[in-house]
């Protein structure tokens, strides 16, 4: 992250711009308005400068030192193995052609790039309410070229640790690896309801089942990464009495076909492996494991409201998003709730929390939520960009929320006057892989982002 900032710092001494940087890294770059716009509200653009750092299991990629690998596939901007880092990368992108341009025509400039928006919006939750003047604020970190957004939900994060002491594993029992992944993954937000598989729950689906029909010893468990990616990838070694060495082969090959029938047309690449794994000596101790299975298996996942007033809007949802093994005999599992109303959100959070508790966590912890952002469909802000598509493009935009969170609810909070909307281009598969980026969409995302600049008055 250092190494961004310091790179946007440079880049606005290079072009003779007031540069501004505050104690969370947030930078902002302030450019003049061209000639007769001096008097057009001042415009903030803004967009976060972090991504999310999700790879394929058999990709060897350090997000610290190795650069992304890009290629073209047709219309579309991919990268091997790992994300790509358009959410929001293509927003910083057009930011700063636009400061670097001496031929757009717009109003005082205010662009701002945010830090750490992927970990909890902390940039955004760490400005200070003198650092914008803007009246109006464009947000960049959308992600589909035919919408406008004006709302988004809020969310905030349950974590549980739980401590285990290690036991040792009976003679004679045999260890065994199983491997949950091919799955699509996805953001926590937008593809919460598309249907995708998460990783950790059918992992700990099988282990419940060996659980409750053999004497079950839980060496080890792993599965997903970003409290805003649903999970894709999860494994666990185990051990079970040599006797049902091939009984939990035949489980397996039951659990492969039930799942293929719920979820095979979301996932066609689904796979689970099971493989001899080196004989192991101790393993977490029966009744810890025997809690963290059962609170595992009844985590809630997935949409738990759907909006009243918006159809097709998820309102409220949580993602069991990560299971590590920690250091000193502590396990942490982390959850994401979400909502676009405040109540339903901590309403969601609380009973996961319960669910943490009746299992004997240790501990249980909420990282710092952010607001949701209420839509306001009179906004002036709005109808001047929906004006501009309509004449770009011979068409109506979309004008929805989503359940994603985007940093305009902690703006709205500091500058209460402050008229924004968000939008971008064509990107799919957020916070996974398969994330790519639309080229010709991106060309249609310049073009309404100029015009708007143009017509702001």
């Amino acid at each position: 992250m250092g190494k961004i900032i310091a790179y946007l710092e440079n880049f606005g001494k290079k072009h003779h711009l007031e540069t501004l940087t505050d104690e969370a890294g947030n930078v902002l770059i302030k450019k003049p308005a061209t000639k007769g716009n001096e008097s057009a509200k001042t415009v903030a653009l803004q967009s976060h400068i972090d991504m999310v750092g999700e790879k394929n299991k058999d990709t060897v990629h350090n997000f610290d030192t190795d650069p992304i690998e890009l290629y073209v596939d047709g219309d579309w901007v991919k990268a091997r193995g790992t994300t790509l880092g358009a959410d929001n990368g293509i927003g910083v992108a057009a930011m700063l052609a636009v400061l670097a341009s001496g031929d757009v025509e717009h109003s005082n400039l205010e662009c701002l790039f945010t830090v750490d928006e992927e970990i909890g919006l902390l940039g955004a939750l760490a400005l200070k309410k003198d650092f914008l003047t803007a009246d109006v604020l464009l947000n960049l970190d959308s992600g589909d070229d035919n919408e406008l957004l004006i709302g988004c939900a809020g969310g905030i994060d349950t974590v549980a640790i739980f401590d285990y002491t290690e036991e040792k594993i009976p003679q004679d029992y045999f260890c065994f690896k199983i491997s949950v992944g091919g799955l699509h993954g996805g953001h926590s937000g937008e593809d919460i309801d598309k249907g995708f598989g998460n990783a950790n729950k059918i992992l700990t689906r099988y282990l419940w089942h060996l659980h409750q029909t053999s004497d079950l010893r839980l060496c080890h468990i792993d599965g997903g990464n970003k409290r805003n990616a649903i999970a894709r990838e999860a494994f666990a070694i185990g051990a079970v009495p040599y006797k049902d060495k091939e009984k939990i082969r035949v489980d397996l090959n039951i659990l492969i076909a039930e799942i293929e029938k719920e979820i095979l047309a979301k996932e066609p690449n689904l796979y689970l492996t099971l493989e001899s794994e080196v004989p192991q000596n101790l393993c977490i101790d029966k009744s810890t494991s025997d809690r963290l299975l059962k609170v595992l298996y009844a985590c809630p996942h997935g949409v738990i409201a759907m909006s009243n007033e918006i159809k097709g809007l998820v309102a409220t949802s949580t993602n069991l998003a990560s299971v590590k093994m920690l250091t000193n005999n502590k396990i942490q599992v982390v959850t994401s709730q979400r909502s676009s109303i405040e109540s339903a959100k901590f309403d969601i959070m609380q009973a996961v929390e319960c669910l943490f508790q009746l299992a004997g966590a240790t501990e249980i912890m909420h990282e710092e939520g952010y607001l949701g952002w209420n839509p306001n469909p009179n906004s002036e802000i709005l109808k001047i960009a929906t004006e501009n598509y309509r004449h770009l493009f011979n068409e109506e935009p979309r004008i929805k929320a989503i359940h994603a969170g985007l940093e305009c609810g902690l703006f709205v909070e500091k500058y209460p006057k402050l008229d924004l909307i968000s939008f971008g281009p064509n990107i799919l598969s957020l916070h996974s892989p398969s994330e790519k980026v639309q080229i010709s969409s991106v060309a249609k995302f310049w073009k309404l982002l100029l015009e708007v600049l143009k017509n702001i008055k």
